[in-house]
């Protein structure tokens, strides 16, 4: 069975992302994505994309795509800005948290790109980003240089193909090791339930409590229940702080696991 990855070209449509001389975000992002996902395709890697054309949809429908879509893993592709023009350059990968799977692969991605000749700003957490907390999978944010740096639209243009196969490769060495393997049915997901209801209303309810709280939440339908349940954490202390913090909400749980 193949992996299935979600690549989300960032901005588009009536969002341009940053914009330098006339460059705009939305442009590179889904110049570089499509070819990201030519080259996972060519290896095998079943690919779905939150956009191929200049559209808008916004970062939570976006993850909502990748949900939906019961995907393995969510990468977005960005190019970054800063403040003051030609003052900063470089590539960083942003992540929820520095734990998991996720935390492997944005250190992969960021190693490969440093190859190619950007300067490697490492790996940052950004707990408030849209697609990296709303994804249900393992999600990454990748910039890939900044968009008012000369120096990194240099080497965006010059070695486009190589930081599009950098990226592609970082994806891809995530997935061979057997850490990575989320197929493997001996890889356990936590999950916390909140609630398990006969009405799918109150099942719809609660997660819409949940989702203005801006908890990762999900209804599974199983043997005539709707069980509501928060996080897809790959180890049990993670889940263990997400009970505590639901609990703190005020909700009753129940710590759940299953093979993925």
């Amino acid at each position: 069975m193949a992996y299935k990855v979600m690549i989300d070209p960032g901005h588009g449509g009536k969002d341009p992302g940053a914009v330098f001389e006339g460059r705009q975000e939305k442009d590179d992002a889904l110049r570089l994505a499509l070819a990201v996902g030519e080259i996972l395709q060519n290896r095998g890697v079943d690919v779905e994309y939150t956009r191929t054309t200049d559209v808008y949809e916004s970062p939570f429908e976006k993850a909502m795509e990748g949900n939906e879509a019961e995907v393995d893993f969510f990468v977005s592709i960005h190019r970054n800005s800063y403040p003051e023009d030609n003052v900063v350059s470089g590539v960083e990968v942003l992540v929820y948290d520095k734990s998991g799977v996720r935390y492997q692969m944005a250190e992969n991605i960021a190693d490969q790109l440093e190859s190619t000749g950007f300067v490697n700003l490492g790996v940052k957490e950004r707990p408030n980003l849209i697609v990296l907390k709303r994804t249900r999978m393992p999600a990454v944010l990748v910039e890939a240089g900044f968009m008012n740096s000369d120096t990194d639209n240099q080497l965006f243009d010059q070695n486009f193909e190589a930081i599009a196969q950098a990226i592609a490769d970082g994806i891809l060495d995530t997935l061979q090791t057997s850490g990575s393997d989320s197929h493997n049915t001996g890889t356990m997901v936590y999950r916390v339930q909140t609630g398990a209801f006969r009405n799918p209303v109150y099942a719809r309810r609660m997660e819409e409590e949940l989702l203005e709280e801006e908890y990762p939440v999900m209804i599974l339908e199983e043997d005539g229940l709707y069980r509501v349940q928060v996080g897809n954490e790959e180890n049990l202390n993670a889940a263990a702080e997400l009970e505590r913090r639901l609990k703190q909400d005020g909700y009753a749980t129940v710590i759940v696991s299953s093979a993925k």
